[in-house]
């Protein structure tokens, strides 16, 4: 079968699913809203069930391939939850690697996040992904579920321990010391708080589609970032002139790249969302950027 891609969807539609993603209506309100773009057979169970994400079709990099080395770690986060886990991958061999910290969604560590992390690794990059849903349990398996429990996080005990997997990962004996954080959604924005928390220990941030860091903390900022942003995307978009605004008066240097017809969660190959090209593209600027400001 072949498989849908945003264009295959109304466009009030995608609006709805992104609202019920990112917890603003419960699926019950979804099923009932999507019902009327259920037509010629195709049910509104249906209709989600195509939009939702498909981890092993879409999988790029296998957790055997023998070019990667990949764990689950645990470390120390004394300022959030006490004890944190996450998901680690480097090549394979001795040595010592640019180090790249990947935040999740508004699930948890998914397979897709794990993915990532993995793709990261092949790049050259030694990647960690926290799971922010470890002190619950972890990611249940169940993109339904992870949403529900992610809303249960104190996200200033969350916040912490983001700031602790950066340190862990920058004092690994894998590290060669530089780091970087890519992150998708609240990712992106996360990864944009981060900038404003880590200073100088922060080398560079990549930021897709995530929400803005208060103004006032943006002058705290000392790593380049890169801001990947969905053109379809007016709940992020929104934000960007006043974050922008922010940083050229505290001369962060800065790059954005907005990509045309693209809807929020464009590099997420899981899903309907996925735009083929202009993820090759973001990704590719992704992995030239860390190479540039990570290099020892």
């Amino acid at each position: 079968m072949e498989r849908k891609t945003a264009h295959d969807f109304d466009q009030e539609l995608l609006i709805l699913f992104d609202a019920y993603v990112h917890g603003g209506i419960d699926r019950r309100t979804f099923l009932d809203r999507a019902a009327k773009f259920a037509v010629g057979g195709v049910t509104a169970a249906m209709l989600l069930e195509q939009l939702s994400p498909k981890f092993a079709e879409a999988q790029v990099v296998k957790p055997t391939d023998e070019r990667i080395a990949p764990e689950y770690l645990e470390f120390d986060s004394p300022n959030g939850y006490g004890k944190a886990r996450g998901y680690f991958a480097r090549p394979t061999g001795n040595g010592r690697w640019p180090a790249v910290l990947v935040i999740h969604e508004n699930r948890g560590l998914n397979p897709h996040i794990e993915d990532i992390a993995r793709r990261l690794a092949l790049d050259g990059f030694v990647a960690f992904a926290p799971d922010a849903l470890f002190p619950l349990g972890g990611y249940p398996g169940d993109e339904d579920k992870a949403r529900e429990a992610f809303r249960q996080l104190d996200q200033a005990k969350t916040r912490e321990d983001f700031v602790a997997a950066a340190g862990f990962l920058k004092g690994r004996p894998e590290s060669a010391g530089n780091l970087g954080a890519v992150g998708f959604c609240y990712g992106g924005g996360m990864v944009n708080y981060l900038a404003t928390r880590l200073g100088a220990d922060l080398s560079a941030g990549v930021a897709f589609y995530g929400s803005s860091p208060n103004p006032e903390d943006v002058p705290k900022i000392r790593a380049p970032l890169m801001v990947q942003s969905a053109e379809v995307d007016e709940r992020i978009n929104a934000s960007w002139p006043a974050f922008e605004a922010a940083l050229k008066a505290a001369n962060v240097p800065y790059e954005r790249h907005l990509y045309p017809g693209t809807q929020h969660g464009f590099n997420n190959d899981t899903t309907p969302r996925f735009d083929a090209a202009a993820a090759k593209l973001a990704w590719d600027r992704t992995i030239a950027f860390f190479k540039r400001h990570l290099a020892a």
